[in-house]
């Protein structure tokens, strides 16, 4: 099923599953904390009692320490309670100033991510130098979506800690764009996949045409034999509806895909079809919603 971009980025991309770097990569300068059972703290002690460990935690976690605001996250994302979580990282401006039916709007791209959250969160360690601090846990990694070590990054806010999911060019972009980040976001990347969906069409169409004598295929011929994902036939995915129009002969096609909800889902249209010299060209432009001319 073709992947939706939008929930990788609100959160994978923008690595809401905190995106930390793996562990695997700074064993040798981490304090050596994975499989230990104390925590590394400055300001803490460096035993635990095991009675005092909460379940999936590999080590004592204190309230309102890095660790413990890792693990509200997380809790809170899993139960889909998407504002407050969001609230205790560095993407909280561009969910406060939210309403509730502008955050409901966002949970068809958040739900995914919710979903993907592990029942139990595996923290192992904590490093805390000043307002700084580096938390490891046990969460699906990013592109391969197996259980690895990674390390959440967090800063002090008024005693408070907060998970830096993003880096600070998109933190400036974040505190820019306030709530409209989210939607412009998502704007953008369904213009990605809409052209990324057009790229597939053509692809189709040529081995179509290779095999059938040089004649084109309409969409939902090109999905019958394999050649593209049912998803083409539908907005759900990329925002976008797709339309292949043939000439009369069928040895020419165009194909086109406008926003299915201009100003929501997408305001750039997009047209690829051939030039004179039978070269192909992608066009596209801000026609209001409707298809290129």
């Amino acid at each position: 099923m073709f992947c939706r971009l939008f929930q990788l980025k609100t959160f994978l991309l923008l690595t809401i599953f905190v995106g930390g770097c793996a562990v695997e990569a700074a064993n040798n300068r981490a304090g050596e904390i994975v499989g230990k059972s104390a925590v590394v703290n400055e300001n803490s002690p460096k035993t635990i009692e095991t009675e005092n460990i909460p379940k999936g935690a590999a080590i004592k976690i204190t309230p309102d320490s890095p660790a413990d605001t890792v693990r509200v996250f997380y809790k809170n994302l899993r139960e889909k309670r998407f504002r407050e979580a969001m609230f205790l990282t560095n993407l909280r401006p561009a969910i406060e100033g939210l309403t509730d039916a502008e955050l409901k709007d966002l949970q068809i791209d958040f739900e995914p991510i919710a979903r993907q959250v592990p029942a139990e969160i595996e923290i192992n360690g904590e490093i805390v130098s000043g307002d700084a601090a580096t938390v490891t846990a046990k969460l699906p990694d990013n592109e391969t979506d197996k259980i690895e070590l990674q390390q959440i990054k967090l800063r002090k806010e008024n005693n408070y800690w907060v998970i830096l999911t993003v880096d600070a060019a998109a933190e400036k972009l974040v505190r820019k764009e306030g709530k409209n980040y989210f939607f412009a976001l998502r704007i953008e990347t369904h213009h990605t996949e809409a052209r990324v969906m057009l790229g597939r069409i053509s692809k189709a169409e040529m081995v179509y045409a290779l095999q059938n004598k040089g004649f084109y295929a309409d969409i939902p011929t090109l999905i019958e034999k394999g050649f593209l994902p049912a998803d083409a036939l539908s907005s759900d995915s990329t925002g976008y509806n797709y339309l292949v129009s043939l000439s009369q002969d069928g040895k020419n096609y165009s194909a086109a895909a406008t926003p299915a909800v201009y100003g929501k889902t997408g305001k750039l249209s997009f047209q690829f079809q051939f030039d004179g010299k039978n070269n192909p060209r992608l066009t596209e432009r801000d026609t209001g919603g409707n298809l290129p001319k």
